[in-house]
């Protein structure tokens, strides 16, 4: 599509019922906790917590449970994961490590989105598949069984292009002003969708869309935790969403960007507390 194109889709999909207020809703609290007393010098240390608490969301929405303490520990060195990690454990490294990685991917991930998505995937599935798999979208004759609920994964090539669809709608985001929040809500639920990855997509879904996020200029501070968002109404809530979107007509897309709006709210509120208690000294 040309970035006439996108920008026409993108506009026509914003204009949902729904979709503006949440657009709005998203916009001011995220503005909100921009003026954030803690955050005029202390960005570093609550985006860091932000990235904690967004890791154990993220990895909790795809079954692996950790606590925040432990999830703290792992991504300031202060433990270290088992030699032998048990399935729970890769799925919770792999989140961990993505989510740490968005931290570096700001300058990268609207002007160069494909190498972006292979920093994420290798950081996301390091310990799931073998390495010739990391970083690369799958080819002919490769599937995916995650999000099964969602139906059959589909072929290798409609994946690659579909993921094409989404470097292109990335990349045009700057240039054609789209609202990021639907860019960010579109390449997530896209990721999911197609499966282009063998394993990791959700990971790889969650921590691409915190990092537009941050670089498309919605949440410039990073602190906002929008996995936390997708995540309030457990796993159901956030499923039934994907599964509105997969359908592909206009009530279940709209469905889906209304949830991600609420999703980036409730993660900017989320943010607030971490400020909060960054500014009070209670963040442990």
């Amino acid at each position: 599509m040309s970035p006439n194109d996108i920008r026409s889709s993108v506009a026509a999909l914003a204009a949902l019922p729904g979709v503006p207020e949440s657009i709005d809703k998203a916009r001011e609290v995220c503005t909100q906790l921009r003026w954030h007393n803690a955050l005029r010098r202390r960005i570093p240390e609550a985006a860091a917590e932000s990235r904690v608490r967004g890791a154990r969301a993220s990895s909790e929405l795809d079954g692996a449970r950790l606590s925040v303490e432990i999830v703290r520990d792992l991504m300031r060195g202060a433990v270290t994961w088992h030699d032998e990690l048990d399935p729970v454990e890769q799925v919770a490294k792999g989140a961990v490590a993505a989510t740490a990685e968005t931290e570096r991917l700001t300058p990268v991930v609207l002007s160069a989105p494909m190498q972006a998505l292979a920093r994420l995937h290798t950081a996301a599935a390091a310990d799931l598949v073998p390495a010739d798999e990391l970083g690369r979208p799958r080819r002919d004759g490769e599937d995916s069984r995650e999000f099964v609920e969602l139906g059959d994964a589909p072929p290798a090539a409609e994946a690659r292009e579909r993921l094409r669809a989404v470097v292109d709608l990335l990349t045009a985001t700057p240039s054609a002003n789209l609202p990021v929040l639907v860019v960010a809500g579109l390449a997530h639920a896209e990721i999911v969708a197609a499966r282009p990855f063998t394993r990791g997509n959700g990971v790889v879904a969650r921590a691409l869309e915190r990092a537009v996020i941050a670089a498309g200029g919605l949440d410039p501070t990073g602190v906002a935790v929008p996995e936390v968002g997708h995540g309030t109404g457990g796993g159901p809530a956030y499923l039934g969403a994907l599964t509105a979107y997969t359908r592909g007509d206009a009530a279940g897309v709209g469905l889906w960007l209304t949830h991600c709006g609420d999703a980036v709210a409730a993660g900017a509120q989320e943010g607030e507390r971490i400020a909060d208690a960054v500014l009070a000294g209670r963040l442990t």
